[in-house]
């Protein structure tokens, strides 16, 4: 081959190189500005700031929409949001692109709970309540606990609620979910038991005092669920809970 062609030759592979490494670069760079996004609107996540964590979700996925994680990671803003329907979109997605992603899958179950689907969010807990490779089983058989209670099966909803407590025996909504379920078949002492087991492991959840305060009524504990309602009232992180458990607690005093 004369010498111009051996040139040409390499002329036309540095050619499809640097293409293929502009290409790939091109995707790498995607990704790291993608990642740089989800990253922050992780952070503003967890100080509570949903909206701006949306913003910074939504500017990742127009970079890089195949990303499992950040999928999950907007479904549980749009939840917090309270759009469980977006929210159910996303966790799909992510469950699509990974589908041993059993985080996604107890999110898309919590959804589905708060559409108060039952049964599409025990479909979702239960594979993942048996899955070794999952860091906190004790969260879907607690999200399971709570799916049975809410269709009044109160004794699989105590069973998976004892079985998250055996993984975890301080959980707070483990032990919340077992002291509803003792309250509402009229077994008061144990509710009572376990909902102040409950406030000991969580004393800044208003929720756990007013339904701790709800047991000691019903247990006819008159001046206990009154002091219990007046604490839901003086750490109520809303109007809405303060109101609650104010009338709650007036309601109470003349019982006394």
């Amino acid at each position: 081959m004369k010498t111009g062609g051996w040139v040409r030759w390499g002329v036309l592979i540095l050619s499809v190189s640097l293409v293929a490494c502009s290409f790939g670069c091109s995707a790498a760079k995607k990704k790291e500005r993608a990642r740089a996004a989800r990253d922050l609107g992780e952070a503003y996540m967890k100080e509570g700031e949903h909206t701006r964590a949306l913003r910074e979700l939504l500017k990742a996925e127009k970079i890089y929409a195949k990303d499992p994680f950040l999928q999950n990671d907007l479904g549980y803003a749009y939840l917090a949001k309270k759009n469980p329907d977006l929210a159910i979109t996303h966790f799909k997605y992510a469950l699509k692109l990974k589908p041993d992603f059993s985080a996604a899958r107890n999110n898309l179950g919590t959804a589905y709970l708060e559409k108060e689907d039952w049964h599409a969010a025990i479909e979702c807990f239960l594979p993942i309540a048996d899955d070794l490779l999952y860091a906190t089983p004790h969260f879907a058989l607690t999200n399971l606990g709570f799916a049975y209670y809410k269709l009044k099966d109160y004794d699989r909803a105590i069973d998976y609620y004892n079985q998250a407590l055996e993984i975890n025996a301080d959980f707070p909504k483990a032990l919340d979910g077992l002291g509803l379920v003792y309250t509402a078949t009229g077994r008061y002492a144990e509710a009572v038991a376990v909902l102040e087991k409950a406030v000991a492991s969580a004393p800044k959840e208003a929720r756990l005092y007013l339904d701790l305060a709800e047991a000691y009524k019903l247990g006819q504990e008159y001046r206990k669920a009154y002091d219990t309602f007046k604490k839901a009232a003086e750490i109520a992180d809303t109007p809405q809970l303060k109101e609650k458990a104010e009338k709650a607690a007036e309601e109470i005093w003349t019982l006394q």
